[in-house]
């Protein structure tokens, strides 16, 4: 299962990586949301390790799932920025507009894939040392990428959002007139 999970685990990300470039058309959009990811990812391991938990095949089953589930949040807030953008707003505002409008989506989202897997994380009966594992990770990094999501990625795309795109005219600095005559 742990060779298999060598094989797996890399395809799964460079499937999430490709879709999310289909979808957005746009390499710097695609990182942005992937980041989300590495973000889930230490959440699941906080998670395992404060429950006292190992690395197992369930658990890395988890890390997969939770890959998938993690971009869920970014890909809602990014494309809610992208169409603000497309409707003429700067970058800046699109940002703000997107992040209020979007809040009770992403929380929505997150408390509904978390609170889902809290009885596969407190079980007890027939499977449950392959339940608990994967739902802890899927719980604890759930929760960072969201935390990523409503925090990080708002910065994060004000930094780079506007990296291969056309200022509105507004944006453009433009020549004031004022210093040296050449």
């Amino acid at each position: 299962a742990q060779q298999r999970l060598t094989i797996v685990v890399p395809l799964a990300l460079a499937m999430i990586v490709g879709l999310l470039y289909l979808t957005y058309r746009n390499v710097v959009d695609t990182l942005v949301v992937f980041s989300s990811v590495p973000f889930a990812c230490v959440g699941g391991i906080l998670a395992m390790h404060g429950r006292g938990m190992p690395l197992s095949v369930s658990a890395a089953v988890g890390f997969i799932t939770l890959s998938g589930v993690s971009v869920l949040s970014s890909m809602v807030l990014i494309s809610f920025i992208r169409q603000s953008m497309a409707t003429g707003m700067s970058l800046r505002e699109a940002i703000q507009h997107s992040c209020v409008a979007c809040l009770r989506t992403i929380l929505m989202t997150s408390l509904v894939a978390s609170l889902g897997f809290i009885p596969m994380s407190t079980s007890t009966g027939t499977g449950a040392e392959v339940q608990r594992p994967l739902a802890t990770v899927v719980i604890g990094g759930v929760i960072s990428a969201t935390l990523m999501t409503l925090i990080v990625l708002p910065a994060l795309y004000s930094i780079v959002g506007g990296w291969g795109r056309r200022a509105r005219p507004e944006e453009s600095i433009e020549p004031t007139g004022h210093g040296l005559a050449a």
